[in-house]
């Protein structure tokens, strides 16, 4: 295994001067790691730093933490540690992931280094495989890890994918290599743990050569990725900016181009978090895209709304309804639109801008509102009632500001007027009876 490890190393033509960062937990994979990395450094004396992160979480992980660096120092790595002392009461292995890559790319650049290597193995990428299948994903999540990564300043590499963690622990085992175990990696309650423990062991009875059959599966599909990916990097130029979609052309790219448009975007948006998107939410978003409807909202995880406006598609962290109101509207007032309704002694205009009321028709004090659902008003000139929501879409108001947009009613809460908009049959004409004058301005 060794030979075969270093034979690829070869491969990534490292020099003298290079320096590795290595992921090291303590556990068989990652010293198995280590211990190849060390051999390899006999032929190319490379400078190695050892990455080690205290989680913090069990009782064990000074200990360990204490293992790892005893190791190095043994053996003449750098070693570098990162103790977590606070987690956000939300999804740890999704926390720790992200705080371990932190840390890594810290390093990467603290000691210029421009190569990252971890332990992954084939079990781990059959597992990541799996999990994506079952929760729903994109290409990129249903191929799993790559052996070789580049990602914007440097490349991530797992050498051991091809192994299984049967051969792992028969190398170490062989090679007298000292390991520490993670108690926690027993318990079924990480999800990750249940198809390391239960499914993966009864798919490899059925077929021994498992990690070389998802191996090939993952190679195919990266080469799909990579059509795929090489197309939406030309369209998302001109369709996604500032986390917004341009839905001008939709129709004109195909389903697989829409959904990995929708996941460019998805990207920018929930940045660390996006493994709280599903594929399910995905389509939520398609549909809306497809709607007929020119104004509407949909929401995702984390209080992220996605708000369609014609033909724009935006990602949102406000709440769309938190902006109801109802004010008595007894003289001049500021509304939450910023404008103001005013009370005036002559009408300067007879436009939606104004409405002329007559008092002896309406019950006083009248009242100015946000919307609300069902609201419907008599049109002047109309006969029967119409949805206020149509009058929106029939205008082209944007979602977020519908909720703000003032409606005039008297005290029985028949709308007189929507400032702007529309008027009522209780709205005036210059040759009518009003004594009740009032300006949206």
């Amino acid at each position: 295994m060794v030979e075969e490890v270093k034979n690829e190393l070869k491969n990534y033509h490292l020099t003298k001067d290079d320096v590795l960062i290595v992921g090291v937990s303590g556990g068989p994979d990652s010293m198995a790691l280590l211990s190849v990395l060390l051999e390899y450094q006999k032929e190319i004396p490379y400078t190695l730093v050892c990455a080690h992160v205290n989680h913090n979480v069990r009782k064990e992980s000074e200990s360990e933490a204490e293992f790892v660096r005893s190791y190095c120092m043994d053996h003449g790595v750098v070693f570098e540690l990162l103790s977590i002392d606070h987690w956000e009461n939300t999804n740890f292995h999704e926390q720790a992931h992200y705080k371990r890559y932190e840390f890594f790319e810290f390093l990467l650049k603290k000691y210029h280094a421009s190569y990252l290597f971890t332990a992954h193995h084939g079990d781990d990428l059959i597992e990541t495989i799996l999990m994506h299948i079952v929760r729903g994903s994109t290409l990129k999540g249903y191929r799993g890890l790559r052996k070789q990564e580049y990602r914007k300043q440097y490349q991530l590499l797992r050498p051991f994918l091809d192994y299984t963690k049967e051969e792992i622990l028969e190398f170490v085992k062989e090679h007298h290599i000292p390991y520490v175990v993670d108690a926690s990696n027993e318990k079924d309650k990480y999800t990750r743990n249940r198809y390391r423990k239960y499914i993966i062991p009864l798919l490899k009875k059925e077929e021994p050569h498992l990690v070389k059959k998802f191996r090939d599966f993952s190679d195919m599909l990266v080469l799909y990725e990579n059509e795929v990916e090489a197309d939406v990097n030309e369209i998302k130029k001109e369709v996604i900016e500032q986390q917004t979609l341009d839905l001008s052309h939709w129709s004109t790219y195909t389903p697989l181009i829409q959904q990995q448009l929708i996941y460019e975007v998805l990207a920018q948006v929930y940045q660390k978090n996006l493994s709280q998107v599903h594929k399910r939410h995905v389509e939520q978003i398609m549909k809306l895209i497809h709607s007929s409807k020119a104004n509407a909202y949909i929401e995702l995880p984390q209080s992220i709304i996605a708000v369609k406006k014609y033909h724009k598609l935006s990602f949102e962290h406000k709440n769309i309804t938190s902006n109801d109101y109802h004010i008595l509207l007894d003289g001049d007032q500021k509304l939450e639109n910023g404008k103001q309704l005013l009370f005036l002694q002559q009408p300067e205009d007879f436009s939606n801008f104004s409405c002329c009321l007559n008092s002896e028709e309406l019950t006083l004090p009248l009242h100015v509102r946000s919307r609300q659902n069902g609201d419907v008003i008599e049109v002047k000139g109309l006969h029967g009632h119409k949805k206020v929501k149509d009058i929106f879409i029939d205008e082209k108001i944007d979602l977020e500001k519908r909720q703000e947009w003032p409606i005039v009613t008297d005290s029985q809460g028949r709308i007189v007027w929507i400032p702007g908009l529309k008027k009522s049959k209780f709205c005036k004409t210059k040759e009518e009876k009003y004594d009740i004058i009032l300006k949206y301005h």
